[in-house]
């Protein structure tokens, strides 16, 4: 559903430039139906394998938005701590009951829905989790569960399913789709994803999604206003911020209290306080037009489904908890950071087994980073620890089976062999290579070619 009224208003702007045309969401290969389709649902068929509701490569580029926004790094990492132990303080996923989830790759959004659903909120809150693929070698000692939460996200937060869509801005910040309405059950799966968020913010496993801010202060139940507006839809924002700029009594742009909206090809008015229809809009006034309009287009269309995932969300989580965090910051607690630092990287990053900084292979092996993309280098973290998210604090912040725990490399097995991972402890089996040629081959196959665990 789009708003008709800006364009009278863009009338009196100037020109912006152009912005480059957005990319499609990804599809299945195998499909031609609509991310929206009518009567389409998140259980129905399989899951697509590499549809992702934000790609390792589009995030890079929000990282940059969100750090600006921050002012002081230590303070929040202070904060998310305090967080942390507050959760732990009320025994928030400490047990004694433990939930386990058994799940296939191919079907995780189906089989995680239906357990994480039918047990009671509170419980819920409180339950250990213990993640199991079916099929795969590897017990549960933190490297499941980041990948749980990783493929999961992926999943169920993929516009492909009707219920999140891609901003105006991007093609890599979601929000909620107001076609969501005609996914086969969408309130019930609204209040699964509250459920899920809460559950990565209560056992500190990030999620694979970023959102637009008012999605975010929605969860922090803040105020929204007009510079919300600029995260979902640019050129909109543009056209109100020049309307509260200018006096608008000269400009002759006729406005009412009033917007049309158009839903499935029909356009209806529909007025924004009562009696609407006829109330000018002017100079004196317009700034209760603008606030109106600021609220009916961050609200349009999702009330019902944001009112289920809030509820989902706040079944798990306590509210006053999330007190410690703006809008910013719970972005950062929720989805960690993309850009990796590489020399953060290598300072906190231990040896084993003969290794050291200064042997030849690890030499070889920082040298092959230094020269990998951002993305390579996310996919080579994702195939180590589980996930290419990477703690707000930096790889100080990593998470093993007990806790911190530093990513780790470990000499292992013959020249011949593929470098393997255990995702649990954030460990690198990296065979003594006796060439740089050979460790980037070796290492770029076995990222490319492996997707299960490794058995400590």
């Amino acid at each position: 559903m789009l708003s008709l009224i800006d364009e009278d208003i863009r009338n009196f702007t100037p020109a912006a430039p152009a912005r480059p045309k957005r990319p499609a969401p990804p599809l299945p290969a195998d499909t031609g139906s609509s991310p929206s389709a009518a009567g389409s649902s998140p259980s129905a068929g399989s899951a697509p394998g590499s549809a992702a509701g934000s790609t390792v490569q589009q995030r890079i580029v929000t990282q940059h938005r969100i750090s600006a926004s921050i002012s002081n790094r230590q303070d929040f990492g202070a904060r998310l701590q305090q967080f942390n132990k507050q959760l732990a303080s009320k025994g928030f996923g400490k047990g004694p009951r433990v939930l386990k989830i058994l799940v296939t790759r191919e079907s995780i959004l189906q089989e995680a829905y239906q357990i994480i659903m039918k047990e009671p909120a509170k419980q819920l809150a409180k339950m250990k989790l213990e993640i199991v693929f079916k099929g795969e070698e590897g017990l549960d000692y933190g490297g499941p569960s980041r990948e749980f939460f990783f493929l999961l996200s992926r999943e169920v937060f993929n516009p492909y399913y009707g219920l999140f869509e891609y901003s105006a801005m991007d093609s890599y910040t979601l929000q909620i789709s107001p076609m969501s309405a005609m996914v086969d059950g969408a309130l019930d799966w609204f209040r699964f994803c509250g459920r899920v968020i809460a559950l990565a913010l209560i056992h500190q496993r990030l999620l694979d999604a970023f959102f637009t801010r008012p999605f975010y202060k929605f969860l922090l139940g803040s105020v929204m206003d007009l510079s919300d507006i600029e995260s979902v839809d640019e050129e909109y924002h543009r056209s109100l911020s020049w309307m509260a700029e200018n006096d608008i009594d000269d400009a002759y742009l006729e406005l009412v209290f009033t917007v049309e909206e158009e839903v499935f090809g029909q356009t209806t008015q529909k007025e924004l306080k009562p009696g609407g229809a006829d109330i000018p809009v002017t100079d004196a006034n317009k700034m209760e037009y603008i606030d109106l309009l600021v609220r009916w287009r961050l609200d349009r269309g999702v009330s019902e489904q944001r009112s289920m995932l809030l509820k989902g969300f706040l079944e798990v989580m306590e509210s006053q908890l999330m007190s410690a965090f703006d809008a910013h910051e719970l972005e950062l607690a929720i989805a960690g950071t993309v850009e990796v630092d590489v020399d953060d990287w290598k300072k906190n990053t231990l040896y084993r087994s003969g290794y050291h900084e200064d042997h030849p292979v690890i030499k070889m092996f920082w040298t092959a980073i230094r020269k990998m993309n951002n993305e390579s280098r996310l996919r080579l973290l994702q195939f180590v620890t589980g996930t290419s998210s990477i703690p707000f604090e930096g790889f100080g912040a990593l998470r093993g089976s007990s806790g911190p725990r530093k990513f780790t490399i470990e000499c292992w097995g013959a020249p011949t062999s593929l470098p393997r991972s255990h995702t649990c402890f954030n460990r690198l089996d990296l065979p003594s290579y006796d060439n740089y040629k050979n460790l980037v081959e070796k290492l770029t196959l076995a990222i490319e070619e492996t997707s299960s665990f490794g058995l400590e």
